[in-house]
């Protein structure tokens, strides 16, 4: 009981965390689903557990979403997403998450040095979300990863936040099937992320609560810092 508590308060917080942030709910729980389930396991519980999150920020902030540009990050994003599901019981999980670690404190640097470079045109939009679904399916998530490619789009508060779980949706639902195709996905893990789905869910409409209070300036700061957070979890338990 104890053990559940734990998974459901840290799904609640973490997807709070991310209705504010647009991302760092994934990459804080993976470690803790990874003591609880396994590498393996907690990949695919975490990607129903995200969904949910996820799904819920869409629906609350739908009115802002960016649609052209969910559809040209899911160009990308299908069809790397289900390759990299494919390479799941094989990857070298460590590895790739030090590498994605170290990527997001680069990132911070690089906004802050040249803060508009990290904008890309539809093309490099594409390729963002072929980089994004195929990471975001051997380590669970990768929402840090692309923050500041949307961030330099123009995108603030809801529409960032709407915009940026509709992508990560896209390659969840992807994810979902080949993990269930493949047998990575199985009724336990799928029933233990449905449970925690209305913690997720809570956190999410709770996270919204907070960010329509929330200034612009404060909202930038709040976001690379959570990549600053994000990047140095990641290169730690890697």
């Amino acid at each position: 009981m104890l053990l559940a508590a734990l998974l459901i308060v840290a799904s609640f917080a973490t997807a709070l965390l991310s209705a504010v942030a647009g991302f760092g709910g994934g990459v804080l729980l993976l470690p803790v689903f990874v003591a609880v389930f396994g590498p393996r396991d907690a990949v695919a519980v975490l990607t129903v557990a995200q969904l949910a999150s996820n799904g819920s920020r869409v629906w609350f902030n739908r009115h802002e979403v960016d649609r052209r540009l969910v559809t040209i990050f899911a160009v990308g994003a299908v069809p790397a997403a289900a390759a990299g599901a494919l390479l799941l019981t094989s990857a070298p999980l460590p590895t790739l998450t030090r590498v994605i670690g170290a990527f997001l404190l680069a990132m911070v640097i690089w906004r802050r040095i040249r803060p508009h470079t990290a904008r890309v045109g539809d093309r490099g939009f594409a390729a963002l979300g072929a980089a994004s679904g195929f990471g975001s399916a051997l380590v669970g998530s990768v929402g840090p990863m692309v923050a500041p490619f949307f961030l330099a789009r123009g995108l603030v508060r809801g529409a960032y936040i709407g915009t940026e779980a509709a992508s990560a949706v896209v390659m969840h639902l992807t994810k979902l099937i080949v993990f269930g195709a493949a047998a990575v996905l199985t009724w336990h893990t799928g029933l233990i992320g449905l449970a925690l789905a209305p913690a997720a869910a809570g956190g999410a409409w709770a996270g919204k609560k907070v960010l329509d209070r929330l200034p612009v300036n404060v909202f930038i700061i709040l976001v690379e810092a959570g990549l600053i957070i994000s990047g140095l979890l990641l290169l730690i338990t890697g």
